[in-house]
């Protein structure tokens, strides 16, 4: 996305071109073209968390796949924003 987007606009790209209701809980993640920046949008309660990290040399191994919504885990987020490739990440069995 533009990463100029508040979260107001970023709520709004979840409402109506994802077709979610960003007030449900749910964590968003964002990241620009060149991949090395990542916004997360969260509701909690009574307001918005922004969540903003920008890499100086690295980039963020974006999830792959043509879906827009991808799905991810509570560890897998944090695999993401700590750079991680999550195509080749596996946990241990459960």
């Amino acid at each position: 996305v533009d990463f100029r987007k508040s979260f107001r606009s970023l709520a709004a790209i979840v409402e109506q071109e994802l077709g979610h209701n960003p007030f449900e809980g749910a964590l968003y993640a964002f990241t620009n073209r060149r991949r090395d920046k990542i916004k997360l949008l969260y509701w909690e309660d009574n307001g918005f968390v922004l969540y903003y990290k920008s890499l100086a040399e690295e980039k963020f191994h974006w999830p792959g796949g043509e879906e827009e919504l991808v799905s991810l885990t509570g560890q897998q987020i944090n695999w993401l924003l700590d750079g991680y490739d999550l195509g080749a990440m596996k946990g241990h069995r459960k």
